[in-house]
């Protein structure tokens, strides 16, 4: 087990990384940016004095925090539609872009030595393919020697944007899997052993033989996890970089879509990476702490400015100044405190 100690027991460490302060800023939510809410916050901390006491606790969690006014912001890497926005009050808008990776703990294989298409992962976590030298398997890996051995499927227990982008991935390419799973932050698994957050399946993938799982690929990368190449809708087989989450998101009309809200699974262009993906920050319009929601809005106002190079290192993929700019307007428009004030000006 060589997971970075930044990265365990998500939820239960955020507070001990940033303890809490009168002058902190709270939020909640998904494991997906953890490790680059981390790194900014560290470095905003050291900057301003300012604190994150950010909760890695899933998606499902940070949004049901928001909608009960416990945070200062909720994160979500399944946007919410608009007329749940309209609903329940909230701003949303992307912080960075990522992609979902399948990893695995099998004997001989190395990073990037596996190729799988979207059907044979689908038959996977389905259940159906039940050793790795599966014929499936064997036919996208003519020149590899595969191992006879047991799969073992761990996915996510809590209700997680990365599972709902993972599943609304498989949903487009597996009928099978649409009409028996579906997508959502939370499903119904065939098979499989459940853990907690990002952190959870990295962990467990990395102590079970055998195994296969989904994570985000900062954990893969950081915590040195076996991933595996993926053929996309062009027929192409990609490595996950960040360069191949850019090109998925290259045809994106963000400014276009209410609430930022794309999801960018399997789309086209030839190094597109397949499961991609962009994560959101939820914010109250008329939050019931002002002068806290103009500190989170700073927060990510220095972020989007100063926090590029951090993002990349990570091989997150920052927003286009554009779509920053857009962003902003937002805020400056909408969100708001009791007596209709701004809590944002263009000109900070």
């Amino acid at each position: 087990m060589k997971l970075l100690k930044t990265l365990t027991a998500a939820g239960f460490i955020a507070a001990a990384l940033f303890p809490a302060s009168a002058a902190d800023i709270s939020g909640a939510g998904a494991s997906f940016p953890y490790p680059v809410y981390t790194k900014w916050a560290d470095a905003y901390k050291k900057e301003t004095g300012i604190g994150l006491n950010y909760q890695s606790i899933g998606s499902g969690g940070g949004i049901k925090q928001i909608q009960a006014k416990t945070v200062v912001f909720g994160a979500s890497d399944m946007p919410l539609k608009p007329e749940q926005l309209a609903k329940d009050g909230l701003v949303q808008f992307p912080t960075v872009l990522g992609g979902v990776v399948p990893v695995i703990n099998v004997e001989g294989l190395k990073s990037g030595e596996l190729t799988l298409d979207g059907p044979t992962l689908a038959r996977l976590f389905l259940g159906e393919i039940k050793t790795w030298n599966d014929a499936a398997i064997q036919k996208l890996n003519p020149s590899t020697k595969l191992p006879a051995q047991p799969v073992v499927v761990v996915h996510r227990s809590d209700g997680s944007g990365t599972t709902f982008l993972f599943a609304d991935y498989l949903s487009k390419v597996s009928p099978t899997w649409k009409d028996k799973v579906g997508a959502n932050t939370a499903v119904e698994w065939p098979v499989g052993l459940g853990a907690k957050g990002n952190e959870g399946v990295a962990n467990n993938v990395a102590q079970t033989k055998g195994s296969v799982g989904y994570v985000e690929y900062a954990y893969a990368k950081q915590n040195k996890l076996t991933h595996t190449k993926m053929i996309n809708k062009d027929g192409k087989a990609i490595e996950p970089t960040a360069d191949s989450f850019m090109a998925a998101a290259a045809n994106a009309d963000w400014e276009g879509t209410p609430g930022f809200g794309l999801v960018l699974t399997n789309g086209v262009g030839a190094t597109s990476w397949p499961i991609a993906g962009a994560t959101f920050i939820l914010i109250h319009k008329q939050p019931p702490k002002p002068a806290d929601a103009t500190e989170a809005l700073k927060f990510f106002a220095w972020a989007y400015s100063k926090g590029d190079k951090m993002a990349l290192d990570l091989d997150y993929v920052p927003m286009p100044d554009k779509v920053v700019s857009a962003i902003q307007k937002v805020w400056a428009k909408e969100i708001k405190d009791s007596s209709g004030k701004p809590l944002f000006s263009l000109s900070n």
